[in-house]
């Protein structure tokens, strides 16, 4: 085995390869299966037989954690360290001692919005305590009674997602949701929760449809929310969502223009509920820093026909538990957005996707804990479509 040409690759074991980081190795007369199962590796979009070429190689995980991650939005962006407090909060316990198997991935803030979400990932039955720490930093900072901002809100907590990463089901997640929205309508005066997904039993109701049924779309009208736990909402906590489903993205594209219709007609053609439209996708289009900006939820969808690479640009695809699950890319997403942009004789800026694709989040979530990093938003820099 020692003289198999795969141990001169295998070297690469003693080097520290980052799990979010694609290596390239130029390669000649190596049988990839067998190093693959030497090596404990996995080679994305490479053909068995052009050994000559650049191999694009992964290195898979092998700690068996049972991960799960909470996208949590908070209707605060203006305020940094207010931000930072409420991530930080997440990594200690009640008593101000930290948490093992918990960090921070990703702070992502837009000043316009006066919202960020806060990407925390933990082994699943550690992540309901890191986010109710969170939380509770959260509904003492920010007051709803004076919020401000142009992103739709109703909660100061406007929103608290669980999705699966890795040995985890999207109902054991149902079920920390559940949990969770249990604890902070008994710890939180005020505060009130509505609940979709696999925590909204036995109706299973999507985020979406929670939202329009609660005005979420039209700004808030306290008086007239009802929650499904706690009390009629405060003005000062408002009311949040908690839920749990297989991964949601949100990834933003912002157009050359500011013609709010023009975006409006642009994110009603993508839009997943559309005759044509993204499966999966869901979008909206907003003013912001004097364009216009759609702002796209790219929903996994469960797809078990799909294989772990697509050979498919439209879609990306990944597995939880032996479940085969696709979502939209990213870059076609901007593509479409571009064109159909065009159509319209209006540029595009850009786009960015705010904080993961899923195995992205997955990858890192696993060296971040591995390395016994909390912080990890601190020592990565922003990811750009």
């Amino acid at each position: 085995m020692l003289g198999h040409p795969a141990f001169g690759l295998g070297i690469g074991l003693g080097l520290e390869f980052k799990p979010w980081q694609l290596t390239v190795f130029r390669s000649s007369n190596l049988d990839w299966n067998y190093t693959s199962a030497l090596l404990g590796l996995q080679f994305v979009n490479c053909r068995s037989s052009d050994f000559s070429a650049f191999i694009i190689v992964k290195i898979m995980s092998s700690l068996g954690l049972r991960l799960a991650a909470c996208l949590l939005n908070i209707s605060e962006a203006r305020r940094k360290y207010i931000v930072e407090n409420i991530a930080k909060a997440a990594l200690l316990d009640k008593n101000g001692q930290k948490l093992s198997e918990v960090t921070v991935l990703n702070i992502f803030s837009d000043q316009d919005y006066n919202r960020s979400v806060i990407t925390i990932a933990a082994s699943v039955d550690k992540l309901g305590s890191a986010v109710l720490s969170a939380c509770l930093e959260a509904f003492r900072a920010i007051d709803m009674e004076v919020q401000e901002g142009i992103h739709p809100c109703l909660g100061a907590v406007d929103l608290i997602p669980i999705y699966p990463l890795s040995g985890v089901g999207v109902e054991e997640c149902g079920v920390v949701a559940r949990s969770l929205a249990e604890s902070l309508v008994r710890h939180v005066p005020g505060c009130s929760v509505f609940l979709f997904g696999e925590a909204d039993l036995p109706e299973k109701r999507s985020l979406v449809q929670r939202r329009k049924q609660l005005g979420w779309f039209t700004r808030r009208d306290f008086s007239v929310l009802q929650p499904d736990l706690g009390a009629a909402p405060a003005r000062r906590c408002g009311l949040t969502g908690v839920g749990a489903s297989p991964y949601v993205m949100n990834c933003n594209v912002t157009i050359d223009s500011q013609d709010l219709s023009a975006g409006r007609e642009i994110a009603s053609v993508i839009r997943g509920s559309g005759a044509n439209g993204l499966k999966g996708v869901q979008t909206m289009a907003f003013p912001h820093e004097g364009k216009i900006e759609i702002a796209c939820n790219v929903e996994s969808f469960e797809d078990q026909e799909a294989t772990e690479i697509s050979q498919v640009s439209q879609y990306m695809t990944y597995s939880v538990l032996g479940n085969h699950f696709s979502y939209v890319s990213p870059h076609y997403i901007e593509a479409q957005v571009k064109k159909l942009a065009g159509d319209r004789g209006i540029g595009t800026i850009g786009g960015a996707l705010v904080g993961f694709t899923p195995q992205e989040c997955k990858d890192c979530a696993e060296y971040a804990i591995k390395e016994n990093i909390g912080e990890f938003w601190k020592i990565r820099g922003g990811v750009f479509m």
